[in-house]
């Protein structure tokens, strides 16, 4: 039964499609930013806003394409069981705004906690298979894209919203819905990388599917 993707060529009009999806996607998202700080001044770039509410919607996207890869298609169960706890504990910690209004204080750390630990704790039980898995997902498009979305939305993000950075920027004019702004933005990118990474998941997954169904 393949696991890793047979070698069919992809054409380079369907590739090119892609990209200008992604492309458009990208623009989008960037657009809708312009307008959430023109047009929304009351909600702009806080919990009900559109860079927050497109952050969710992404996230949520995500969870779906891989819920769909993994329980449907049945491809890598291991490797997407792991990608979805931590997309889905992303979701979560998005939501700590209105969990800890409507629930309780850190409701969100519970529900993460929930999510987290019986996957890894699977993830260890079936390491020998997760490690096949991986051999063949860490060398496909979808993990250079995964990998570059975490690193923009966990790392760069973060660093690049430090409050002392700011601060020493705009020195006596600092203003901390700046940094906000700037945080949010660069962490929807980060999500948008992470689900054209499932979008290409799907996609391989599906080449995988459709060689076993031949194969039968």
């Amino acid at each position: 039964m393949p696991s890793s993707p047979p070698q069919w060529p992809i054409s380079f009009g369907y590739t090119l499609l892609r990209a200008t999806l992604y492309v458009l996607f990208i623009a989008g998202i960037a657009q809708g930013g312009y307008f959430e700080a023109l047009y929304l001044p009351e909600v702009r770039y806080t919990e009900l806003g559109f860079t927050e509410f497109a952050q969710t919607l992404v996230l949520a996207s995500c969870c779906g394409l891989l819920i769909y890869v993994r329980q449907v298609l049945k491809v890598w169960p291991t490797v997407t069981l792991l990608l979805l706890a931590f997309v889905a504990a992303s979701l979560v910690r998005e939501q700590d705004y209105f969990l800890d209004y409507y629930v309780a204080d850190n409701t969100w750390k519970v529900l993460v906690s929930l999510i987290v630990i019986p996957s890894l704790v699977w993830v260890v039980v079936q390491r020998r298979r997760f490690i096949e898995e991986f051999s063949h997902y860490s060398n496909t498009f979808a993990f250079g894209l995964f990998t570059g979305g975490v690193l923009v939305t966990y790392i760069f993000s973060r660093l690049y919203g430090r409050q002392d950075f700011w601060r020493a920027v705009m020195q006596d004019d600092y203003i901390r819905e700046f940094k906000d702004v700037a945080e949010e933005a660069i962490e929807l990118l980060g999500y948008s990388l992470i689900l054209f990474a499932m979008i290409e998941l799907l996609l391989i997954a599906r080449r995988i599917h459709k060689a076993r169904q031949i194969a039968r």
